[in-house]
């Protein structure tokens, strides 16, 4: 086994044309760090959840320029036999570690298989790549990011001609090709033939932004913006200047593209402490803003905070404050439902589509207004294929609300049309968290949480997997289990995937292994009859208490 795994990482070493990486290899190979070279070579980064995502290093189970011209080659390849065999490949990449190489790598590859490539100017938004797809006629599109993933990862994020994400067979069919690329020897990579683009995508981009607002609406909430050391801070305040919004207040720790994300441990808005420093530049501010926005690194998710509690309640889960004057955020579901109502009340027509794990809030407020209303499996790559999309969206704080101009999640444009929201409210003297008051009274209270672990051994979710399915509840906080869907069998609307659906009365619950990260995902909702605002606090209560039993309930049944 020793000198099979030395073997394999010799042969790698001869072929990796990056000096960083057969520099660590070869110290590896030197030390001869049998447990370290098992990790890397114990097989391939999968090509799964629209392309690769994975640690930074050497070797086939990570991400590096070896991996990333196999990809390539194998998109190449893929691109050629169906007939697009001179078609435009455009490629993004956002300020992490190696994406710049990573899509130069790409736009070499591309250029010697005889496609053409187009490489964005510099580090931009996810968006932008999405939206760049269609408007420059491209047969596909390359994002290098790894999106909110620690700082040690990088990703390759793969769309086709319409704009979207690849889907069954395509990512199937791609991996193939990739498989069947013999040696990085016969891969052609010239060093030079493909184009840098100017700024003109990125002008069109922002010229569209304008759309999802409505003509004369009122422009006045202010904000604090934080781009989580990512590439969203340029494009979102050009936005807010075209649209006449007052220009946000910036979280100056987190305003520039920084690869070592040094103020948060995870540079996600959803995780724990990663909005410390939004709140306190927020809290420091006088007046106070009316909201904080905030992007991920790659800038297609929107996260948004709101002061005040609601009827009474203090900050969510009680970490971010504990008084009616502090700051929380509001959950993705809490924003989809707010957006929806928002482009209801404007008379928006289509399809709201949603991914089965968000909340069915959605679907009562689409019924309502006699919209079509459809549920996909989770990500975007399903929800923007949805027949007619006029808006879509998933709990993890990704929006589509210009499904004409970006058919993917977009957080410049829903950070726009959720501001426009805040400042129409605000001249009505209400707030974001009325409004939400007013949508529970209406169609009964949502109230969403999940349950998330994150483990370093990926087995110990496939035990979980396993043992849900072996021995499965029967009940969870007291309510019995109504239905029970495996979704590894599909149902009449949604292919087969990973993943179980518990129906309770008054309650449901999905556990599904993650795509893109080491969890396991837990997503819990109950909805509770409310009749009027003064019972909004009970209900409230009520809620709080049966999520938090049901999380235990289902992690004693999950064993984790």
């Amino acid at each position: 086994m020793h000198d099979e795994l030395i073997a394999q990482a010799q042969a790698w070493l001869t072929e990796d044309p990056d000096p960083e990486t057969r520099t660590e290899l070869a110290r590896l190979i030197d030390a001869q760090d049998n447990t370290e070279l098992a990790a890397r070579f114990s097989g391939t980064l999968q090509f799964g959840t629209a392309g690769l995502r994975g640690e930074l290093g050497a070797g086939p189970m990570r991400m590096n320029s070896s991996v990333v011209i196999r990809a390539a080659a194998g998109l190449a390849a893929y691109l050629k036999k169906q007939g697009h065999h001179d078609g435009l490949v455009v490629i993004g990449y956002d300020a992490r570690h190696k994406s710049h190489d990573f899509a130069r790598d790409t736009a070499a590859v591309m250029t010697g298989a005889g496609l053409r490539a187009a490489v964005l100017p510099r580090p931009l938004p996810t968006p932008v790549l999405a939206f760049a797809i269609r408007h420059l006629g491209a047969v596909a599109g390359v994002e290098v990011t790894a999106s909110h993933n620690p700082p040690r990862d990088n990703g390759y994020k793969v769309y086709l001609g319409d704009g979207s994400q690849i889907v069954p067979p395509a990512d199937t069919d791609i991996a193939a090709e990739i498989a069947a690329v013999p040696s990085l020897t016969t891969v052609r990579r010239p060093t030079e033939g493909w184009e840098t683009l100017d700024d003109s995508v990125l002008d069109a981009y922002l010229a569209r932004t304008d759309a999802v607002l409505s003509k004369g609406s009122p422009r006045t909430a202010r904000t604090v913006y934080t781009a989580m050391h990512g590439v969203g801070k340029d494009v979102l305040l050009a936005a807010f200047a075209r649209a006449g919004f007052p220009e946000p207040a910036l979280v100056t720790e987190q305003a520039e593209p920084d690869p070592e994300f040094p103020t948060v441990a995870f540079p996600n808005p959803e995780e724990p402490g990663a909005m410390d420093l939004a709140f306190a530049t927020a809290r420091a501010l006088t007046p106070a803003p009316d909201l904080i926005i905030a992007n991920d690194p790659d800038a297609d998710r929107c996260a948004v905070a709101v002061q005040g509690a609601q009827n009474g309640q203090n900050g969510e889960n009680g970490e971010n404050g504990q008084n009616a004057t502090d700051w929380r955020m509001l959950r993705g579901d809490e924003v989809g439902a707010l957006l929806a109502a928002h482009l209801v009340r404007r008379g928006a027509t289509g399809t709201f589509a949603e991914s089965i794990v968000s909340s069915s809030l959605l679907g009562r407020i689409a019924e309502k207004a006699g919209l079509n209303h459809v549920e996909t499996l989770t990500g975007f790559k399903w929800i923007a294929r949805a027949e007619g999309l006029r808006y879509g969206y998933e709990e993890a704080l990704g929006y589509c609300v210009d499904p004409d101009g970006v058919r993917d999640k977009d957080g410049i444009t829903a950070a726009l049309l959720i501001t426009e929201l805040a400042s129409q409210l605000k001249e009505e003297g209400h707030t974001l968290l009325d409004l939400l008051d007013d949508l529970a009274v209406e169609h009964g209270l949502h109230a969403t949480d999940q349950l998330s672990v994150r483990v370093e051994d990926l087995s110990l979710i496939a035990a979980a997997m396993r043992r849900l399915r072996e021995q499965p509840p029967t009940g969870l906080a007291g309510l019995p289990i109504t239905r029970t869907d495996d979704l590894t069998r599909g149902t009449d609307t949604l292919p087969p995937t990973d993943g179980l659906r518990y129906t309770l009365d008054g309650a449901r619950v999905i556990v599904r292994p993650s795509g893109t990260e080491p969890k396991l995902k837990c997503y819990l909702e109950v909805v509770i009859p409310v009749a009027t605002h003064a019972e909004l606090p009970r209900a409230r209560a009520r809620a709080t208490a049966l999520l938090e039993s049901i999380k235990r309930d289902l992690s004693t049944a999950a064993g984790i």
